[in-house]
């Protein structure tokens, strides 16, 4: 681990925190399980507190943040649905954010990646993996209680219609949170990916109060964070104060996820 240095809690996430730099902010949440690192991320220690590098250029959600996402974030306590969980690298930063007192119910449908999420699970303990198909909510509704939020990240066609039927089984209530990583490049190619974005937001507007969607780029190409809080009577919060986005592209050679 490297050395200490100083971090400001980010607000409305107590457990995600930020430290500024140069040329770009750093973002670090405060680690629920036990080294190693989980896909090569760096460690630190803090006044007795374990933090791990939140990496833009490896998870979605980061890249949110940094690109000036000013909507809800995971919470301590708060229990979360993830649909799209692969190997676990956003899955496990979520379950830093909402701390030993939250629950993530990670849904993946491949064994293999699932493989690697089962042993993760054996040192995040807030993390329960659950192996199906996102788009069959029912197969799983028994093994997941009412969430403060649902995380989407599923590179199919149809992944506004998954989002949306798993948040109206499996969300706690009006002003739940809703957000879904958005890659245009699955929902065909007729349309821009702007065109495609308008396309969702609209879809969405019925049923949720939405935050101002932010572009994923240049970390993840023609994907976008939208999303907003769930319920045709739902009401957004004050947004939180923008940040200065990052400039600073991705590390080649790594997958995000």
């Amino acid at each position: 681990m490297r050395p200490g240095r100083r971090f400001e809690p980010f607000e409305g996430s107590p457990r995600l925190v930020e430290v500024a730099r140069a040329d770009r902010r750093e973002l670090w949440t405060e680690a629920v399980g036990d080294p190693p690192p989980v896909y090569g991320e760096r460690w630190t220690e803090v006044l007795g507190h374990r933090y791990r590098l939140f990496e833009p250029g490896r998870s979605k959600l980061a890249a949110a943040i940094v690109r000036g996402w000013v909507g809800d974030l995971p919470a301590p306590g708060e229990r979360w649905l993830y649909l799209g969980a692969a190997t676990g690298t956003t899955v496990s930063h979520v379950a830093d954010m909402v701390g030993p007192e939250g629950r993530v119910y990670a849904v993946e449908r491949s064994i293999r990646p699932f493989a690697r999420l089962l042993t993760l699970a054996d040192r995040w303990p807030n993390l329960r993996p659950i192996l199906a198909d996102a788009r069959g909510p029912l197969s799983y509704a028994s093994l997941v209680p009412p969430v403060d939020g649902v995380y989407v990240d599923i590179a199919q066609v149809d992944q506004l219609a998954i989002a949306m039927a798993n948040a109206s089984l499996l969300a706690s209530g009006e002003g739940s949170r809703l957000l879904i990583a958005l890659k245009t490049a699955s929902m065909g190619r007729l349309l821009s990916a702007n065109a495609h974005r308008q396309s969702a937001e609209r879809t969405l507007s019925a049923s949720t109060a939405l935050v101002p969607s932010v572009s994923l780029e240049p970390f993840h190409k023609a994907h976008f964070l939208i999303g907003g809080r769930w319920g045709r009577n739902a009401r957004l919060p004050a947004p939180r104060r923008e940040r200065p986005t990052t400039p600073r592209g991705p590390r080649r050679g790594r997958r995000a996820r």
